[in-house]
C-alpha cells in the first residue's frame, strides 16, 4: 500500500462515521381552558398555540439560518385534541398544516416514554441532536407534558429529572448540543440534573416564562435569570 492508499485508509473512517445535524423541539400540551378559568388570576393557556407557536417560531429561526435543516418535531398530541373538543377546533390538524408549511418531520406522541423514545431516535446512528428546545409547562422537576388537561392543576404525563438517566440517551446528543427549556422554574433544579445525565448543559429559567413574545415571532421570555 503506497502512502497516498495509507492516508485514504486512515480518513475512510472519518467519513463514513461523519455525523448528521438534527435540530429537536418539543412542545408539550396546553390546559383546558374551561379549568383555568377556575384559577383566577393563576390562569394562563389562554391562547391554545402558545406551545405549538412557540416552537414555530424556534423552527423558522432554524430554516433562516440553514434553509435545509433536519428538523424534528415532537407534539404531545392527547391536550390538542381535548382542548380542541372543547373550543370546536381540529388543532391537531392545524398543527399538521404547520408542520406540512415548514417540511420539518413531524411526530405525535401520546405519552411521556413515546416522547423520550423520539428524541432517542432523531439521534440514531450517525444523527446526533445539535439542538434540543422545549416549549410547554413544567416545574423545578420535570417538563408537564400534560397540565390541567387531565386534572385541575395537576399533571398525568411528565418527563421527571430522575427519569433522564436512564430514558435519554446520551449518545443521541452531539457533544456541544445547545439545548432550553422554556418552561418555568427548570433552572432550579433539573438544568444541573440534565447536565448529570445527558452529558450536555441545558438552559433554564429560574422564574416563571411569558409565552406572549410567541405572537409577535419572538421566543418566550424568562422573568428571571437564565441558568445552566
Amino acid at each position: 500500500m503506497n502512502l497516498k492508499q495509507l492516508m485514504m485508509a486512515a480518513l475512510l473512517p472519518a467519513m463514513v462515521y461523519t455525523a448528521s445535524a438534527v435540530d429537536v423541539v418539543l412542545s408539550g400540551g396546553v390546559a383546558l381552558k374551561s379549568w383555568e378559568k377556575l384559577r383566577g388570576p393563576n390562569a394562563h393557556d389562554n391562547w391554545w398555540a402558545n406551545f405549538i407557536r412557540g416552537a414555530t417560531v424556534r423552527i423558522d429561526q432554524l430554516q433562516k439560518k440553514n434553509p435545509s435543516a433536519n428538523i424534528v418535531w415532537i407534539v404531545y398530541r392527547p391536550a390538542y385534541i381535548s382542548r380542541g373538543r372543547e373550543d370546536g377546533q381540529n388543532y391537531i390538524a392545524n398543527i399538521r398544516e404547520q408542520a406540512a408549511k415548514r417540511k420539518v418531520k413531524l411526530v405525535f406522541v401520546d405519552t411521556a416514554d413515546q416522547a423520550y423514545a423520539a428524541i432517542n431516535n432523531a439521534g440514531r446512528g450517525s444523527d446526533k441532536i445539535t439542538s434540543f428546545y422545549y416549549f410547554g409547562h413544567s416545574n423545578a422537576f420535570a417538563f408537564m407534558l400534560d397540565y390541567s388537561s387531565n386534572v385541575i392543576g395537576a399533571s398525568k404525563a411528565w418527563m421527571h429529572e430522575k427519569d433522564l438517566a436512564t430514558k435519554l440517551q446520551r449518545s443521541a446528543f452531539a457533544p456541544n448540543a445547545d439545548c432550553w427549556s422554556y418552561g418555568c422554574y427548570t433552572g432550579r433544579s433539573m438544568t444541573r440534573v440534565w447536565r448529570q445525565s445527558v452529558g450536555v448543559p441545558l438552559w433554564g429559567n429560574m422564574e416563571s416564562t411569558q409565552y406572549q413574545p410567541v405572537g409577535w415571532g419572538d421566543l418566550p421570555r424568562g422573568n428571571g435569570s437564565w441558568v445552566k
